[in-house]
């Protein structure tokens, strides 16, 4: 896994998971665009993640029975295609059925993380992968920014249109550059994803794992997806640009998935995971106080990044540490559950925010952030026991 290598498959993943947030602070912007109430453009972002989560389920498991060299560029040009159909959607009804068909095939990412973890070595994995989920990261925050400024300038079409042109640019890449590999295990489709959930209900550690991931996606994109709604309305009224560029402040994540890499590859994985659950809890606090604070929404926003990206990298690296046969597998179960509650974390910032704006999505964010923090808890001693009974 050379450096060069690493790097482009940071810049390809976070090409590929941008695409599921093109549309985050696009929402007032396309609604008044096709003619929806903002509540209902909000579900965008929901039927995106809910598309991601079934290609997580139906498409990244392939990694382990396939060669990824052909895989990742076939599915980076499907995603091409659907970001093309996004850009011509002439309704809201036919942009939600693209947009949750880009959510299917924006997966490569996904397939790229743990191609990582098989070509590095055991004594840096942590730190390869965490390089190339700091990559994905940036990709989440980056294109925040992008899309509203290129839709400012150009409209919000035009931000799917050069996303579909750069899609294709990274699918000839990758194909170079990925090096010939056998397949990890030969076994039916069907059997294939059945053994998704016999990996699950095989291992505790898994299981633990897996709701803390769903947990901490929960509360992050229920905090941007208000986040938003925040910034579009009084007091502050900004336009998607300016909304745009507050993404920039969690870069500071991405950073920290680098460094969480290293912690983990230290023996630190445990207590560093119920540190950024700490760090959560502390950012929803700061979220309650904004008011009109534009400081306190930056601070805000950086630390509930460092914690969140922190979690995730912390979590898929122990995840990969179970078996190196079924990483694949193992990632498919990660994002999925990690999809599935930032969908629905999505849906409940929509929600709460109708009904009691933003003191409410605060208080929601804080209450799941409590909650993981007991779930660690809970698993810190199961999995120590386990520990000490093998030894």
């Amino acid at each position: 896994m050379t450096r060069s290598l690493t790097l482009l498959f940071a810049f390809a993943g976070g090409l590929a998971v941008g695409n599921l947030y093109w549309a985050q602070p696009l929402i007032d912007f396309i609604a008044g665009d096709l003619h929806a109430s903002p509540a209902s453009a909000g579900w965008l972002i929901t039927v995106t993640q809910i598309g991601y989560a079934v290609g997580i389920v139906l498409i990244v498991p392939l990694g382990d029975v396939l060669d990824r060299r052909r895989l990742i560029p076939l599915i980076t040009l499907a995603s091409a295609v659907a970001l093309a159909a996004c850009a011509l959607a002439p309704s809201f009804g036919s942009l939600a059925a693209a947009i949750t068909l880009l959510g299917m095939t924006t997966v490569s990412g996904q397939l790229l993380t743990p191609l990582a973890g098989d070509l590095a070595a055991d004594e840096n994995r942590g730190a390869v992968v965490g390089t190339v989920v700091s990559g994905l990261l940036t990709g989440v925050l980056v294109s925040r920014t992008i899309s509203g400024l290129v839709a400012e300038a150009a409209g919000w079409r035009a931000v799917y249109a050069a996303a579909a042109v750069l899609a294709v640019l990274f699918a000839a890449l990758l194909y170079r550059s990925i090096p010939a590999m056998e397949p990890k295990t030969r076994m039916p489709y069907p059997a294939l994803i059945a053994s998704v959930g016999q990996v699950i209900r095989r291992e505790p550690a898994v299981r633990w794992t897996l709701v803390l991931g769903a947990i901490g996606f929960a509360v992050f994109q229920m905090f941007w997806t208000g986040l938003t709604f925040l910034l579009s309305n009084p007091p502050f009224s900004y336009s998607v640009s300016v909304i745009g560029l507050f993404g920039l402040a969690g870069l500071a994540g991405a950073l920290a998935a680098q460094r969480a890499g290293r912690l983990h590859d230290r023996g630190w994985s445990l207590p560093a995971t119920g540190a950024a659950l700490v760090l959560t809890l502390i950012a929803f606090g700061i979220s309650a106080t904004v008011g009109t604070s534009v400081v306190l929404v930056i601070i805000a926003i950086v630390v509930l990044d460092v914690a969140i990206q922190g979690l995730n990298l912390l979590n898929q690296a122990r995840l990969f540490a179970v078996s190196h046969e079924a990483r694949s597998r193992l990632n498919t179960a990660f994002v999925a559950g990690n999809f599935i509650g930032g969908a629905i974390g999505s849906a409940g910032a929509s929600i709460l925010w109708a009904h009691g704006g933003w003191s409410s999505i605060c208080a929601a964010g804080a209450a799941l952030s409590v909650l993981a923090l007991l779930v660690w808890a809970a698993g810190r001693r199961t999995l120590k026991a386990a520990t000490a009974a093998q030894n």
